[in-house]
């Protein structure tokens, strides 16, 4: 159920932290792997590197999320290369932390074309090849901020929750055409970006809230990802699948026994 052999994915936000761990998961499941990246990002050669070891195709590119053609141009380009795909998964993203009330206007606009506008021409992209196909599955990385917010994360807070949305209209846009869509929602996750920005006391909190007690690894939510887009996963449309050790579910404030 977790093989993808004869699979196409393309993948976007890739080179690194858990696009990365996804990315690498794909191609070692069989499934040869497209994916775009900032021109900036240095990390491209060695994850077309990484998929080709595993036996499948790869192909990189460069482009913006938050730029529709870029994102046009990824799927035409993977289409011509190599006759289609099978599977889209919308991934990159930014953060910014600021409070509601301090953030302005560009900074507002940058996030949201970072992490909500980018997943639109990425699903729509996606939808437009897939339903004449009549098979195939989106995949949109979301975050378990949607359901339990943290203060300064307004912006990245606000697209998450928008995505949750997008997802379930699409599916059921897109059910009666075979195609299905889901939402992905990570935890707490070690990352690089993670791993320099919080201090022992962040991961100190982290691992008394987690019921697992644990942060996660990015291969930890690339397996579910796997999972979600084949066929033991089939019958799965139109949810957010938390990948969160039990994080949200944890309401303990130290109620004494009676």
């Amino acid at each position: 159920m977790l093989e993808l052999h004869h699979r196409r994915a393309v993948i976007t936000g890739a080179t690194q932290g858990i696009g990365r761990s996804i990315a690498v998961s794909l191609a070692r499941s069989g499934a040869d792997v497209a994916s775009m990246s900032l021109p900036s990002d240095e990390e491209r050669d060695l994850l077309t590197e990484e998929i080709e070891r595993a036996g499948v195709r790869a192909l990189t590119l460069e482009g913006d999320t938050g730029r529709p053609g870029d994102v046009s141009r990824l799927a035409g380009q993977v289409v011509e290369a190599w006759g289609g795909f099978d599977i889209w998964i919308n991934n990159a993203a930014a953060l910014l932390v600021r409070p509601l009330a301090e953030m302005d206007d560009d900074s507002w606009h940058g996030l949201m074309a970072a992490n909500l506008h980018g997943y639109f021409y990425g699903c729509r992209a996606a939808a437009r090849h897939l339903a004449p196909r009549g098979q195939g599955c989106i995949l949109n990385i979301t975050s378990i901020t949607d359901i339990q917010p943290t203060g300064g994360l307004g912006a990245y807070t606000a697209a998450k929750g928008a995505i949750v949305a997008m997802t379930r209209v699409l599916a059921l846009e897109m059910g009666p055409h075979g195609v299905r869509v889901n939402a992905l929602a990570p935890g707490a996750t070690d990352t690089a970006l993670n791993t320099s920005n919080w201090t022992e006391e962040v991961r100190a909190t982290y691992r008394e809230r987690i019921s697992l007690g644990r942060i996660a690894n990015t291969q930890e939510i690339a397996d579910v990802a796997v999972f979600l887009v084949g066929d033991g996963a089939r019958y799965i449309t139109g949810q957010e699948i938390l990948v969160d050790g039990g994080m949200t579910i944890n309401g303990n404030v130290g109620h004494r026994a009676t």
